[in-house]
């Protein structure tokens, strides 16, 4: 059993009165607290592993590290209370990092928390720098070999998945998380941390497709954002303003696009 699952037991009910003990894998959900450079910024419900991957990738999304900077250096403890990651910004960003410390009260990966204007909740977003390549084929290959890279929601049926897809629609890597936002943030970090591009591929989500997956996707320059479910409104602007083709409902016999395909 991985340290992200832990069993517990149930009574089984069924509708003709038969009551049965059965143990249930529960995916495990922990606060982790995110401190830079000294000072406590978020504290994020998220499955207790990967976190060098969620932090960096955290980072990115919130905006207090680009992708020219060198990889943070992430320390990260375990407590009777949760975990605590310890990263330190270089010291260009601790501007960055004071002013929105000023601000912020976070408990969740929602983006949101401490805005205090419209401006800053719907910030300008990057334009996507390059193509995908992938075509329809290469999406469905990908969503049929999704399930298998997924060993935490196969256990426990609580957890949401980002992949890295290859142009050809091979999975190339995956993070898994009982948040959306978390699973995605874990796969940017992990790209970043072991040096991945996109390379003409893209990201496949197992969730919605909400604001902030796709703020997050226009933040790591990703081709291509493929999402399991349906996008809000809010979600599609976004993604016209980045310049970020998506596809949505993405599921074995049909998919929504809103970028042609061939």
């Amino acid at each position: 059993m991985t340290p992200s699952v832990a069993p517990l037991g149930f009574a089984r009910l069924t509708p003709d009165g038969a009551t049965d003990p059965v143990d249930r894998p529960l995916a495990e959900e922990m606060p982790v607290a995110i401190e830079y450079n000294g000072a406590g910024y978020a504290v994020l419900m998220a499955t207790p592993a990967d976190i060098a991957d969620l932090v960096q990738g955290f980072s990115l999304a919130e905006r207090l590290a680009g992708h020219d900077d060198a990889l943070l250096d992430i320390d990260v403890h375990a407590t009777d209370a949760g975990w605590i990651a310890r990263a330190t910004l270089p010291p260009h960003r601790v501007d960055g990092l004071l002013d929105r410390v000023r601000h912020r009260t976070s408990d969740s990966a929602c983006g949101l928390c401490g805005v205090e204007t419209l401006e800053q909740a719907l910030r300008p977003l990057p334009r996507i720098t390059a193509p995908s390549r992938a075509d329809r084929v290469a999406i469905f290959r990908a969503l049929a070999a999704l399930r298998d890279h997924q060993p935490l929601n196969a256990a426990t049926g609580a957890a949401h998945a980002a992949a890295l897809v290859a142009a050809d629609g091979g999975i190339r890597l995956v993070r898994e998380d009982v948040g959306r936002h978390n699973a995605f943030d874990k796969l940017i970090g992990a790209m970043a941390r072991g040096g991945l591009g996109w390379d003409g591929g893209f990201a496949l989500l197992s969730s919605r497709c909400s604001y902030e997956l796709v703020e997050k996707a226009a933040l790591a320059d990703c081709p291509l954002l493929v999402t399991i479910s349906a996008p809000t409104r809010l979600a599609v602007d976004r993604a016209a303003q980045a310049g970020l083709p998506l596809i949505v409902l993405a599921r074995s016999d049909a998919l929504l696009a809103r970028a042609p395909l061939v």
